[in-house]
């Protein structure tokens, strides 16, 4: 099966949801739409389900115009934020509902049903109430719910916001699995880079209504058309700083020079932006060829395992992302070191023009 969406725009009243959006889905693919608070993920997820229609535009199944049709209509599951669940059904029925609303046999709903418990690990809470379920077994089987049916479209609209850490962690894992068992097309929202690229396939950046880039996700990550996608595909946002060459020389900021060699030993003489993702700035140096830039640290924020240090370089807002737990004081001097193999090299203008060539960037 084959959906796209073409020209689709969302207005409401004088403001934009979503602006001349096209795309291309096909069976089997996982798709992530990535963006920020408002970006227009679940106007579009909304869309694409039949929940609401397009101020513009039209949506094609297989080249069928299914523009106005109902989400009653359509062979949809879909899984919001929040856990959605019957609260007088015990776990069983309320993975089976959507089979007997369908008229399926009981037999064929019961191996059914087993069948999406034991993928959500939920074959023995199958005779409890929902109210008797933590918060990740509810989303567990409010997923179940939406995998029990052999569907050919499935949306996640942030399924996993809500739940801690580590059951986010475990769910991905096993969507990932889940996923790659089933033929239908998946489209899953997220504001997090790092859930992305764990559960892969393509992306679609989208930024205040409109698509920035789209793509195969860990391609998009390493090679962001622009900063706008830089900076959304970055958590914390990638770093930026202004830089220039002149002859064979690379300055970064104000006060670091270093020779114009690896990746950026192209760039013609003249004036660029840096770009440098969090994790590749390091208290201590990693390799031989690791520049040194002194900086005023702002805050320390002690995240876990790992410190965010906030600082000031160059009249310029930083942030590094180190392991460990570190005790700095607010207003002193700190030294990081920073690999030039990982920058990014956008133009003033904020095109990319080089990327780093590890695959670790």
């Amino acid at each position: 099966m084959n959906i796209s969406i073409e020209n689709i725009s969302l207005s409401v009243a004088d403001e934009t949801y979503l602006k001349d959006i096209s795309l291309n889905f096909d069976s089997g693919s996982i798709n992530i739409f990535l963006g920020r608070t408002l970006a227009g993920k679940t106007s579009l997820l909304r869309i694409l389900a039949g929940l609401d229609r397009p101020s513009k535009g039209k949506i094609f199944v297989d080249g069928k115009d299914v523009t106005g049709v109902s989400v009653r209509k359509r062979n949809i599951s879909m899984v919001y934020q929040q856990f959605i669940n019957y609260p007088s059904f015990t776990v069983y029925d309320n993975i089976a509902s959507p089979l007997k609303v369908a008229g399926m046999a009981k037999s064929m709903i019961e191996s059914k049903v087993k069948e999406a418990a034991a993928m959500l690990h939920l074959e023995g809470m199958l005779d409890r109430m929902p109210i008797e379920l933590s918060g990740g077994q509810q989303q567990r089987c409010a997923i179940a719910r939406a995998l029990v049916k052999d569907v050919n479209l499935l949306l996640l609209d942030e399924p996993l916001v809500n739940l801690d850490y580590k059951l986010r962690e475990e769910l991905q894992i096993d969507l990932q699995d889940i996923f790659a068992q089933r033929n239908a097309i998946v489209v899953y929202t997220s504001t997090e880079p790092a859930e992305a690229l764990k559960l892969g396939g393509n992306i679609v950046v989208l930024d205040e209504g409109r698509v920035l880039q789209t793509g195969i996700t860990s391609e998009v990550f390493h090679k962001p058309a622009t900063i706008k996608v830089a900076e959304v595909f970055s958590d914390p946002p990638i770093n930026l700083i202004n830089c220039n060459v002149e002859g064979s020389r690379f300055h970064l900021g104000q006060d670091v020079a270093t020779p114009l060699t690896g990746h950026v030993e192209s760039l013609a003489s003249g004036e660029y932006i840096a770009g440098v993702r969090s994790n590749h700035l390091h208290l201590n140096p990693q390799n031989k060829t690791d520049i040194a830039i002194e900086a005023i640290l702002d805050l320390a924020e002690i995240n876990g395992s790992e410190t965010f240090f906030h600082v000031n370089y160059a009249a310029t807002k930083l942030v590094a992302q180190e392991l460990g737990v570190y005790s700095k004081k607010i207003g002193s001097k700190i030294l990081f070191y920073l690999d030039p193999a990982n920058l990014f090299i956008f133009s003033k203008s904020g095109e990319l023009i080089l990327s780093p060539v590890n695959a670790s960037a």
